[in-house]
């Protein structure tokens, strides 16, 4: 049994969570484990401009806005069922269940860099656990996984089968307010404009693996085996404007919009199926008990299917009735989504014991990734008079009243990416085996990159190829047992990832006042966005035992990572995320049927981005229909954690 209380530093109140694991041996060849664990997060992330009526109070004024504390907590309850069976000595079967729900109170993101418009000091609208979303952003998730796991020692080889089946589901809503408005398609117009979505999706999974590994003493060695992987895809995003068709249908606009009841104003939907086959292999030879080849390869062949949709119902008639997640499941697949590939990708690896304390080895392989849809519907052909256009383009398609305003590229969907990988490193043991250390010197030459990108219309986070990029890295590691007490363990990375060639209308920009925006070129040399160039960490922990035979153990630890892109090459209105370093800390005591740990995670409360929705220039101001100033909120960043201090204790009621 287990029980933990804690509370982060900003938080009002305390989180907490208990759990159980029960084992029970039903026979000498039949057994069962179970746990259930139920955890309350109080969250920390303050809603401060969270309106009393939606589409009633006015957002850009103090009266009708209201905090609400600890708006991103999150409630989680999860169990676990595994049955082993094990009829023979060469055989044996695990079959395990597991389910996850959880009810997320909103999202845990930032408005601290979202500066206000007009002041040249830089001063930020809210506070740095705070953020300025116009509505609360519930979301309810829940996972379910049956696994089986089957082991068979034939002797010459052990044959494993491994099957998995799983389902995801979510059920959310989110604040939509500033995307309509930098839009300028009218949203702004309306004094008490705020909009939601509510995001609905289903995932199913099915996957078996076979493997059969060789037991050879000599030294041929082999591993052969096959892969298959079904996944399945439903979602619709609805989304709401409230009291909007009212305002502007008014005689003085007279927009003559279908005024809705539910006030869904966009509707779109995304199904897919992916299914994956694969056939793997390996062999190894070892020369002179010391140096090893290892050749293996892998074939792959995959398809995709997919369809998306976008509709405006305000456009519709009354009747217009969104698809449930049942009809979308029907919906006929699109054969300009359509995907499919196959190759084969290869392993070379030489290793080499140069004495019992020392391996040296050298690997060249590939990697593949497949391709996929951006789940964003279809642009129509273009219209001056459109309300909105929140939608993704075909090549060739025009997206503005120009001849020249022609996409060059696919929005709807990207290929696959693939990567060859060289190696070389080293594995050592020292100091009498008290300390191994192992590094590893690497190159990546990355063919046809997933990127991250923006759609020309609305500017909706897509995945497009760029024209290629390299990474050029170093790691180290060591563990250290310095004395029968004193254990410490580190590791470091450094890592020069940039693109190699052009990559056209790869980065979005934006040109205040208003939203004019326009495409930056990604460059060779660009840095690429996403991870540091530096990180380490470093871990010790030290055992002091009792007189009444039990122990108090210390751990500390440190970890530490340069700065981050958000966008390619850091330019285009991008923003540079900062280095960081956490701290965390515990005491344990540790008796012979129960424990007790006090600890404190992010000890010297360091605030700490570690991603980015939008940029610092969508935060602007733009007029409504009286000139009055309508402030968009469009930049936030997820954040780690404040400090949080805990008391954590576990029981053995077993024998």
């Amino acid at each position: 049994m287990r029980a933990e209380g804690s509370k982060y530093s900003k938080a009002s109140s305390l989180s907490h969570e208990v759990g159980t694991t029960i084992n029970f041996g039903i026979s000498d060849t039949f057994a069962i484990r179970g746990s259930l664990d139920w955890s309350n997060d109080s969250g920390f992330i303050d809603y401060v401009n969270v309106v009393d009526q939606i589409g009633v109070t006015n957002p850009d004024t103090a009266e009708g806005l209201n905090r609400v504390k600890d708006a991103d907590g999150e409630e989680t309850i999860s169990g676990r069922i595994a049955a082993r069976w094990e009829p023979a000595p060469w055989f044996d079967a695990t079959l395990t269940y597991y389910y996850q729900e959880a009810d997320i109170e909103g999202r845990r993101v930032s408005h601290y860099r979202d500066i206000v418009p007009g002041l040249l000091d830089g001063t930020p609208s809210v506070g740095r656990y705070e953020n300025a979303f116009r509505v609360r952003e519930p979301n309810k998730i829940t996972n379910d996984l049956i696994a089986l796991e089957m082991v068979a020692d034939l002797g010459f080889a052990e044959l494993t089968s491994a099957t998995g089946w799983s389902t995801f589901k979510d059920d959310g809503q989110r604040d939509q307010t500033t995307l309509l408005i930098t839009l300028e398609y009218s949203y702004e117009l309306f004094p008490a404009f705020t909009a939601f979505t509510r995001e609905v999706g289903r995932e199913e999974r099915i996957n078996q693996e076979l493997r059969l590994v060789s037991k050879n003493d000599g030294p041929f060695n082999w591993i052969v085996g096959g892969y298959y992987n079904r996944f399945d895809l439903a979602a619709s995003s609805s989304e709401f404007v409230p009291n909007y068709v009212p305002y502007v249908n008014q005689p003085a606009l007279d927009f003559g919009l279908t005024d809705r009841p539910d006030a869904l104003e966009y509707f779109s939907t995304d199904r897919e199926r992916l299914v994956e086959l694969a056939a793997f292999g390996e062999v190894s030879y070892k020369f002179f008990d010391q140096l090893t080849l290892t050749v293996g390869g892998r074939y792959y062949d995959y398809s995709l299917k997919a369809a998306s949709s976008v509709d405006f119902p305000l456009f519709e008639p009354l009747s217009y009735a969104p698809q449930t997640l049942n009809e979308i499941e029907q919906n006929p697949f699109d054969p300009a989504l359509a995907q499919s590939d196959n190759g084969f990708l290869y392993k070379f690896n030489l290793s080499w014991e140069a004495s019992d304390d020392l391996l040296l080895y050298a690997t060249v392989s590939e990697g593949y990734r497949i391709g996929g849809v951006n789940g964003v519907g279809e642009c129509d052909a273009y219209d001056p008079n459109a309300t909105q256009g929140a939608c993704a383009l075909a090549p060739g398609q025009q997206f503005g009243p120009n001849p020249g305003d022609i996409s060059i590229r696919d929005e709807r969907q990207y290929t696959p990416d693939q990567t060859r990988n060289y190696e070389i490193g080293f594995k050592s043991t020292l100091l009498e085996g008290d300390l191994t250390f192992n590094g590893a010197l690497y190159y990546i030459d990355w063919i046809d990159p997933q990127l991250g990108s923006s759609t020309v219309n609305a500017n909706i986070p897509i995945t497009v190829n760029g024209g290629g990029a390299e990474s050029k890295g170093v790691e180290f590691s060591a563990n250290w047992r310095a004395s029968d007490r004193l254990q410490i363990r580190g590791n470091f990375s450094y890592v020069d990832s940039q693109l190699t060639t052009l990559t056209p209308d790869l980065i979005r920009t934006i040109t205040p006042p208003g939203f004019a925006s326009d495409f930056e070129d990604g460059e060779d040399g660009d840095r690429l966005p996403g991870s540091p160039k530096t990180q380490f960490s470093i871990f010790g922990a030290y055992d002091y035992p009792l007189a009444n035979g039990d122990s108090v153990v210390f751990n500390a630890s440190y970890s530490y990572q340069g700065n981050v892109l958000t966008r390619a090459g850091g330019r285009g209105n991008g923003l540079t995320l900062a280095s960081y370093g956490i701290a965390n800390a515990a005491v344990t005591y540790e008796a012979e049927r129960w424990s007790a740990t006090l600890f404190v995670d992010n000890v010297f409360d360091k605030f700490a981005e570690t991603g980015a929705i939008g940029t610092e220039l969508v935060s602007q101001i733009v007029s409504d229909f009286d000139g009055g100033d309508v402030y968009s909120r469009g930049f936030s960043t997820h954040i780690l954690p404040p400090r949080q201090i805990g008391l954590r204790m576990k029981f053995n009621f077993g024998g």
